[in-house]
């Protein structure tokens, strides 16, 4: 028996729904790992090391990888953290 629209669009806005708790998350630790990122910023400076370094941004590539079950595939990571990276270091 099919599915009844109803059910198919309850369905959806349940999913939906799920998606912005998710996306809630998803903002709020990018806020946390941002007050981070700048806490390290604030430090570096003061022991003369240069703020940005590539070796460690290969190494959170790495780490990623190594955490990813998928679906996502790790050059979609990498792609989405090149970005995340990219707007941490512009704060």
């Amino acid at each position: 028996m099919a599915e009844q629209p109803d059910e198919v669009q309850a369905r959806i806005a349940w999913h939906r729904a799920r998606i912005d708790e998710i996306d809630c998350e998803v903002v709020k630790l990018l806020n946390e790992r941002a007050t981070v990122a700048l806490a390290i910023r604030d430090i570096k400076p003061k022991v003369h090391m240069a703020l940005y370094d590539p070796k460690r941004e290969e190494e959170i590539f790495t780490h990623l990888a190594s955490c990813n079950p998928g679906p996502l595939f790790d050059d979609n990571l990498r792609e989405i953290y090149g970005a995340i990276l990219h707007v941490m270091k512009e704060l």
